[in-house]
């Protein structure tokens, strides 16, 4: 159980990274800046965003990759990573346009989609890797 843990957040984990990186260093740039930039840092406190990485992906294996593995369902880990998304990514968003001045109900909903894509996706791959890999026998 513990060599399918790891491989689900290892896959889980790289495709997460992966796109949120080509999300967050290109195509969300300047929509975010535009509409939120006086609230955001110069630089991201890449130590925080990093705590976030490790503990949301455990989020992922835990609620989607391994229920979807028990049952042997992609589409478990799908709509699971979808649902995590929307709970994670709304109640940031939300608690955003709850609290601050000047937040942007634009940012919320681009915001709160991206967090229900990334997460399914990222559940999802991670759940097929980790199938993948369990159905092949160990090597010595």
């Amino acid at each position: 159980m513990i060599a399918s843990y790891a491989a689900a957040y290892a896959a889980s984990a790289a495709v997460f990274f992966g796109i949120d990186f080509i999300w967050l260093s290109t195509v969300s740039t300047s929509f975010y800046r535009s509409r939120i930039g006086v609230l955001l840092l110069d630089q991201p406190n890449l130590g925080v965003a990093g705590l976030f990485y490790l503990v949301y992906v455990a989020g992922i294996v835990h609620f989607a990759v391994i229920p979807a593995v028990n049952s042997a369902s992609w589409t478990t880990a799908l709509i699971n990573g979808a649902l995590l998304g929307l709970v994670a990514y709304g109640t940031y968003d939300m608690t955003n346009l709850a609290t601050l001045k000047n937040w942007s109900v634009a940012v919320s909903v681009v915001d709160m989609m991206w967090g229900v894509a990334l997460t399914a996706t990222a559940a999802t791959c991670g759940y097929v890797f980790t199938a993948w890999t369990a159905a092949k026998p160990l090597s010595p």
